[in-house]
């Protein structure tokens, strides 16, 4: 593992993580000596980034229910991720859909929640909470949900062996 995360280089870490501002910053805290240490200096990044660094990561994300149809690893990571949050319930579907669209409507961008096993309804839950959020508290939950996102997928990256 150790070898791993020396080599580390940005174009593994974008697809943690598509801020190529925060792939930056990790990039250069290497090396790391174990995953601890990598999450550490992914989180330190992404509390200083802008929100327009936050924003270039939050749109290389699809909408829930429309998982990503890319081979590459970031795109089958998404797809793994929303897998729970799938529904073959028509009406939870439109519901999503829906909530989406709202959502994008309200705040500029798409939904994001770290959906790894949550159900359907969850998100829908958390959408329509979230619905009723000012844009300063909204940032911050993106943000924190962000955070979430990216680890597990750092994770997934040490794992894999790059």
């Amino acid at each position: 593992m150790a070898a791993i995360l020396s080599t580390l280089d940005t174009a593994d870490l974008l697809a943690c993580c598509a801020s190529g501002r925060w792939a930056d910053a990790v990039v250069a805290k290497r090396p790391f000596d174990d995953l601890d240490d990598l999450v550490a200096a992914s989180t330190e990044a992404l509390a200083v980034l802008d929100w327009p660094d936050v924003l270039e990561a939050v749109e290389a994300h699809p909408r829930l229910g429309e998982p990503a149809d890319g081979e590459d690893r970031e795109s089958a990571w998404s797809r793994q991720e929303q897998l729970a949050a799938a529904s073959p319930d028509e009406a939870l579907r439109a519901d999503l859909v829906e909530g989406n669209r709202r959502y994008e409507e309200r705040f500029g961008h798409v939904f994001l929640i770290c959906a790894t096993g949550l159900p359907v309804e969850a998100v829908l839950a958390a959408l329509r909470h979230r619905l009723g959020n000012d844009d300063e508290t909204e940032r911050a939950v993106v943000r924190d949900e962000l955070a979430k996102i990216v680890e597990l997928r750092l994770g997934k990256l040490v794992d894999s062996d790059v």
